[in-house]
């Protein structure tokens, strides 16, 4: 099972830019798809982005289209998150999740994720 540490939260002003990073270790990081999951005050944890294990995939949610992007480094065991036009409503906890490659059914379901970072919290102020 692999294990996932997120860093680079922060404080940003909006239209500013964030990068985020997910360090995995143990496990065959390539055995897994990766993906981003946030959670905003008083708010379920929501689905923004997901990488599939060798890169041909990408799924985005609607709110970070043409804001967002995911990429990963499976040499150095990696998943970053950057994003750009930052508004207020990103505010949130981000966490990094790591799904099974062999695991079926909607990529965008957490049920599907087997391990979770402990998240890293994004401000964007006004």
């Amino acid at each position: 099972q692999v294990q996932l540490r997120e860093s680079g939260g922060g404080l940003v002003q909006a239209g500013g830019s964030l990068t985020l990073s997910c360090a995995a270790s143990g496990g065959t990081f390539s055995d897994y798809n990766m993906g981003w999951f946030r959670q905003a005050p008083g708010k379920e944890r929501e689905f923004v982005l997901m990488i599939s294990w060798n890169e041909d995939n990408r799924y985005y949610a609607d709110s970070v289209k043409g804001r967002f992007t995911i990429s990963r480094d499976n040499d150095k065991r990696m998943v970053f998150l950057q994003m750009n036009s930052l508004k207020p409503e990103d505010t949130a906890v981000y966490y990094c999740g790591a799904r099974q490659k062999i695991v079926p059914g909607s990529w965008d379901d957490e049920r599907g994720i087997g391990s979770w970072g402990q998240g890293t919290q994004v401000t964007v102020s006004q």
